[in-house]
């Protein structure tokens, strides 16, 4: 009988319990679903090419999206390809070069969308500046420097193989009819770029925004040599790229995901202070002035663009003329690199 009276008693203390609990969990309201975020490895460069990646990140919208980016930051393109190489990265915001020696080497990655073209200046400090401000050429004002100083110019640029590296060559070599040890060039880093041009420690530099306007904000009078279109006609820059098992296993976060790249450069375009503050914050802030990076983003060596279609001809050029130099050593199949039908899905659905 106590048995009996024991167990009675637990089922009504039970029964209260439960409904103190039913009660608790009505006040809170309805359980939370669970998370169908979808998660990216995501490989990026921290230069202001990669612009569109820092504005859908700082406008919130990948989180309005349900999609979730874990990055590995990469100091240069042959590091990023390297990773990718050994099995990681799902997508890359990276050079166009890096991404040609990637798929060369066999890594099956697709260019889905394009973020910047023409994107290089070639800076001149110092006496280079002076002499070639009066002079009727860059080409004469190469010779005339070497002349007066008795040693080659020497100019700073990214890491052979790299955009801005490529774009230099392709200069001296195409555009001014010059020879390659007609200059001296060194590679390195984009921050080690800027500081050997403050310092004087170069003579020039082949090097991307904000470094262009950093250094001529704090040396009015250095020269611009060349920019853009005048070095590499519709030069290709940096580009979104998908390794091919994450395209077949993720195309619909991946549509999604262009779709907000394409939302971004028209930002850049249309409300490039606004886009500024994301850059800034991204890449600048401690480093350089918001205002500095606001005059960098609009520059004329920014030119954003989202169609991959824009840059696959001048990849082509870009393409011959790097296994020309030795950087890129086995020859790339394009119409495999490039995969438009991302953008054509993305754009139809921002329209």
């Amino acid at each position: 009988m106590m048995d009996i009276l024991l167990t009675a008693t637990t089922v009504a203390r039970r029964t209260v319990l439960v409904g103190a609990a039913a009660a608790l969990l009505a006040l809170a309201g309805p359980a939370l679903p669970q998370s169908n975020k979808v998660a990216f490895d995501v490989g990026y460069l921290p230069i202001l090419p990669m612009a569109q990646l820092f504005v859908m990140e700082g406008e919130g919208w990948l989180d309005e999206a349900g999609i979730v980016f874990n990055k590995t930051r990469f100091s240069s393109g042959p590091a990023m390809v390297q990773a990718i190489a050994s099995g990681k990265m799902e997508m890359m915001w990276i050079g166009i070069g890096p991404a040609m020696v990637a798929r060369a080497n066999g890594i099956d990655i697709k260019v889905v969308a394009a973020n910047v073209i023409e994107q290089v200046g070639v800076l001149a400090v110092g006496r280079l500046a002076e002499v070639s401000r009066g002079s009727t050429s860059a080409g004469v004002a190469l010779a005339e420097f070497t002349k007066a100083k008795g040693r080659r110019p020497k100019f700073a640029t990214l890491p052979k193989g790299s955009v801005p590296d490529t774009v230099l060559r392709y200069w001296l070599l195409r555009k001014l009819g010059m020879r390659l040890d007609d200059v001296e060039i060194v590679g390195m880093g984009a921050g080690r770029v800027q500081q050997a041009l403050l310092a004087g420690a170069v003579d020039g530099a082949s090097i991307l925004e904000p470094v262009l306007t950093v250094v001529r904000e704090a040396k009015p009078d250095a020269y611009v040599m060349g920019l853009g279109g005048e070095l590499f006609p519709n030069q290709p820059g940096a580009v979104v790229a998908v390794r091919g098992e994450a395209l077949a296993q993720k195309r619909g976060a991946i549509d999604k995901i262009v779709a907000l790249h394409i939302r971004a450069t028209k930002m850049l375009r249309n409300d490039p202070k606004r886009a500024a503050r994301h850059v800034h914050a991204a890449i600048g802030a401690g480093l350089i002035k918001l205002d500095i990076m606001q005059k960098a983003v609009v520059s004329p060596a920014n030119n954003f663009v989202s169609d991959p279609r824009v840059i696959v001809a001048a990849t082509k050029v870009m393409h011959d003329f790097s296994a020309e130099m030795g950087t890129l050593r086995k020859k790339v199949p394009l119409d495999l690199l490039f995969d438009s039908s991302v953008y054509e899905a993305a754009e139809k659905s921002e329209k």
